[in-house]
C-alpha cells in the first residue's frame, strides 16, 4: 500500500512542476448568491473545472469525473455511470444537491439517481463543486454541498461564432464498447448543441453473474438571443440505464438483481437583463421510470416518479458595492409505484440574498429562505458568508442552517407489498432533517498558476435520516411484515455531529515547446459521531480520510493523464456473500493519447484499476478489477 500511495504522490508532484483554460483558479460563479461574482468573494470553498478538461482524463461518465475532483467522495456501485452516490463533507448521499443549468436534478424517489445527469460530456461548459451548507439559496438537500453543471448552450454569449464537434469510440475487455459524441454550433444570436453517450459491456464476473451495463444518454439544447435584453434556452434529454445491481442494496446470497432506469428531462430558461436589473425564469419537468427485480423469481418493483419545478428570481444592483437577489420556488413531487404506493408532495419557497462589499476588501453575503411543505410546515433557513482579501490571500467564514425532506423511498419503501420477510422498510412518520453548519478557511493564489484552499468545518445535525436495523417488535407498522423477518427501518437519528479539515490544490502551467501540466488534488479528514450510539448504514460509510486527484501532462505529440483515489474508512464484512471492505482502498487509472493529426485525431490506450485492487466503495457492490481499453478520438473546433 505504501508504494502505491507513493506512486500517486509522485504523479501529483510531477504535475506541480509545471496556463490552461481548463482550470480557472478564480472564475465567476453564481453558486453562492445566484448573482455572478468571483469565487474569491463568495466566502466559500468552490472548485471549478472546465468541460474541456473532461475527455483528457481516464473517465467515461460524469460521476467518474466527479470521483476524482478535490474533496468529492463518489461511492460507485458500478462503472461507466451505472450507479453512484455523491458524498460531500461526510454527509449521506441524500444530502448533496445536483443542479443542471439552474434546475435541481435530485429525484423525489431516491438519491441513488442523483448522479444520472442527462447530458453528454461534450455539452459541459463547467462543473462547480460548492462545499458546505446552501439550503438558504437552493432549499432541501443542499446539506453537504452542491454540484452545479453548466452547459455550453445555456452559457452561450450573444455575438459569438463557434463550431465544435467531437467523436470518440472505445473498445476493451469484457465486451466493452463506448461511444461519446457531441457538438455545438453558434452563429451570433443562436446556439444549438447536442450529444450522445453510450457505455456498454457484458461485464466482469461477479458472484454467479456478470456486472453488465448498457447506459445511453441523448440530449439536444438550443439558446437564442432575441436582442441584447432577452435570451431563451431550452433542453430535452432522454437517459436510459440497464445494469446489473447484485448486492447494491442488500447483502443476501439470493440477490442477483437487475435494474432499468429511464429518465425524460425537459427544461426552459428565460432571461431578461437591462441596466442594473435582471430577471430569470427556470421551469422543468422530469419523469423517471424505474424497474428493479431482486432476482428472477421475484416480482419487479415498478416506480414512476415525476418532478415539476419553477424558479423565478430578480436581481438588482443598487451600486457597484451592493446587489440584491430575490426569488420564489415551487416543486411538485409525485410517485406511482406497486411497491411504494401513490403519493404527491408540493413545496413552496421564497428567498432573499444580499451581496455587499466594502472597499473591495470585505464581502458579505447574508441570505434567508422561507420554505413550506404540506408535510413539515414552514421553516426559516438563514445563512451568512463573508470573505476578506489581503493581497493574494482570501480569508473566509460562514454559517448556515440546512434542511432535507425525506424522499419517497425513505417514507414508503416496501410499504405497498402483501408480505415483506426482510429488507428496508419506509417510515411515513419521518421528520425533515435539520442541521447547522460552520466553517472557516483560507485561500492562497499564486498568479494564475496555483490555488491552495484549506479550512475547518463542523455540521451539527438533528433528526438525520438513515437506515437502522430494527426488530419486528419495534416496527411502527407491522401490517405486511413477518415476526421472523430482519428489517432496516428509515429512522430519524437524534443527533449526528461531523467535524472535518480539508485542503484542495489546483495547479496549471505552460512550458516551452507546447507543453502544459495541470493537476487537482484534495485531502479530507472527517470525524462523525452519533450522541446516542445508534449504528446506521450510510452515516458510517463515508471515508474518514480521503485523497483524490487528477493530473495531465501534454505536448504536441502526446498526452499522459491519471486519476486516483485513496480512502481510509470503517472496515465492513458480509460473510454470506464473501464481501468485505478493507480499511484502506487505493485505485489508479491511467491514459496515454498519441496525436496522429494536428491534435485533432488521436489514438489512446487506457488502463483502469492499474493495481487490480478488489476494494469497493459500498459493502456488497463489487467494482471491476483491472480493465484495459483503447480507441480513437476526433475533435474539431473553429
Amino acid at each position: 500500500m505504501k508504494s502505491k500511495c507513493l506512486l500517486a504522490f509522485s504523479i501529483i508532484t510531477l504535475s506541480a512542476s509545471a496556463q490552461q483554460k481548463e482550470i480557472n483558479l478564480d472564475p465567476v460563479t453564481i453558486s453562492t448568491s445566484l448573482k455572478p461574482i468571483p469565487v474569491s468573494r463568495s466566502g466559500r470553498n468552490i472548485t471549478t473545472i472546465s468541460g474541456d478538461y473532461f475527455d483528457k482524463l481516464p473517465v467515461y461518465s460524469i460521476d467518474e469525473l466527479l470521483r476524482y475532483l478535490p474533496g468529492v467522495e463518489v461511492q460507485m456501485r458500478g462503472p461507466a455511470g451505472s450507479q453512484s452516490d455523491i458524498v460531500l463533507r461526510g454527509g449521506t448521499f441524500q444530502q448533496v444537491l445536483v443542479i443542471l443549468d439552474g434546475l435541481r436534478l435530485n429525484d423525489p424517489n431516491t438519491g441513488h439517481f442523483n448522479s444520472y445527469i442527462p447530458i453528454a460530456p461534450a455539452e459541459i461548459e463547467k462543473v462547480e463543486i460548492l462545499k458546505g451548507a446552501a439550503s438558504a439559496i437552493y432549499g432541501s438537500d443542499a446539506v453537504g454541498g452542491v454540484i452545479l453543471v453548466t452547459t455550453k448552450t445555456f452559457a452561450a454569449k450573444q455575438g459569438k461564432t463557434k463550431k465544435q464537434f467531437g467523436l470518440q469510440g472505445t473498445g476493451g475487455q469484457y465486451g466493452l464498447w463506448l461511444i461519446n459524441s457531441g457538438g455545438l454550433y453558434q452563429n451570433r444570436n443562436t446556439a444549438i448543441a447536442g450529444g450522445f453517450l453510450s457505455n456498454n459491456s457484458t461485464g466482469q464476473l461477479q458472484r454467479g453473474t456478470r456486472g453488465y451495463f448498457n447506459n445511453n444518454t441523448v440530449s439536444i439544447s438550443a439558446s437564442h438571443h432575441f436582442n441584447k435584453n432577452w435570451q431563451l434556452s431550452l433542453r430535452s434529454a432522454y437517459d436510459s440505464r440497464d445494469f446489473a445491481v447484485q448486492n447494491f442494496y442488500t447483502t443476501y446470497i439470493s440477490d442477483t438483481a437487475k435494474e432499468k432506469v429511464q429518465s425524460f428531462w425537459n427544461q426552459l430558461n428565460l432571461t431578461f437583463q437591462k441596466a442594473k436589473n435582471r430577471f430569470i425564469l427556470d421551469a422543468g419537468y422530469k419523469n423517471v421510470k424505474d424497474q428493479y427485480a431482486y432476482n428472477t423469481g421475484s416480482t419487479p418493483n415498478k416506480n414512476i416518479s415525476e418532478l415539476v419545478q419553477f424558479t423565478s428570481r430578480y436581481e438588482h444592483d443598487f451600486s457597484k458595492h451592493t446587489g440584491l437577489t430575490t426569488g420564489i420556488q415551487f416543486q411538485n413531487k409525485r410517485i406511482r409505484s406497486n411497491d411504494r404506493g401513490d403519493h404527491n408532495l408540493s413545496q413552496y419557497a421564497a428567498f432573499i440574498i444580499l451581496n455587499q462589499d466594502f472597499a473591495e476588501k470585505l464581502f458579505l453575503t447574508p441570505a434567508i429562505r422561507v420554505d413550506h411543505t404540506e408535510q413539515s410546515g414552514t421553516q426559516f433557513v438563514p445563512q451568512m458568508n463573508l470573505s476578506y482579501k489581503i493581497k493574494n490571500i482570501q480569508l473566509r467564514a460562514g454559517a448556515g442552517k440546512t434542511i432535507r425532506e425525506a424522499n419517497f423511498t425513505e417514507q414508503y419503501n416496501n410499504y405497498n407489498k402483501a408480505l415483506v420477510t426482510s429488507g428496508s422498510i419506509g417510515n411515513p412518520g419521518l421528520q425533515a432533517e435539520c442541521s447547522f453548519s460552520y466553517e472557516a478557511g483560507i485561500d492562497f493564489f499564486l498568479k494564475n498558476m496555483l490555488k491552495i484552499s484549506s479550512g475547518f468545518f463542523r455540521r451539527e445535525q438533528s433528526r438525520l435520516i438513515d437506515w437502522v436495523t430494527t426488530p419486528y417488535s419495534q416496527m411502527p407498522r407491522k401490517e405486511n411484515l413477518s415476526p421472523a423477518g430482519t428489517y432496516a427501518l428509515a429512522t430519524n437519528i437524534a443527533s449526528v455531529n461531523t467535524s472535518g479539515f480539508e485542503t484542495d490544490l489546483q495547479f496549471q502551467r505552460s512550458l516551452p515547446h507546447q507543453q502544459r501540466v495541470m493537476a487537482n488534488t484534495g485531502f479530507l479528514w472527517l470525524d462523525s459521531k452519533t450522541t446516542n450510539g445508534i449504528q446506521s448504514f450510510y452515516i458510517s460509510s463515508h471515508a474518514k480520510f480521503l485523497v483524490n486527484f487528477n493530473a495531465e501532462y501534454s505536448n504536441k505529440r502526446f498526452s499522459l493523464s491519471a486519476s486516483g483515489i485513496y480512502k481510509n474508512r470503517k472496515p465492513q464484512e458480509a460473510a454470506a456473500i464473501n464481501a468485505q471492505e478493507d480499511a484502506n482502498c487505493f485505485m489508479l487509472n491511467t491514459k496515454l493519447a498519441v496525436f496522429l493529426w494536428h491534435q485533432k485525431l488521436s489514438l489512446f490506450m487506457e488502463l483502469d484499476n492499474v493495481f487490480d485492487n478488489t476494494c469497493g466503495d459500498l459493502l456488497g457492490a463489487q467494482l471491476p478489477g483491472r480493465w484495459f481499453m483503447s480507441g480513437l478520438k476526433f475533435q474539431f473546433e473553429k
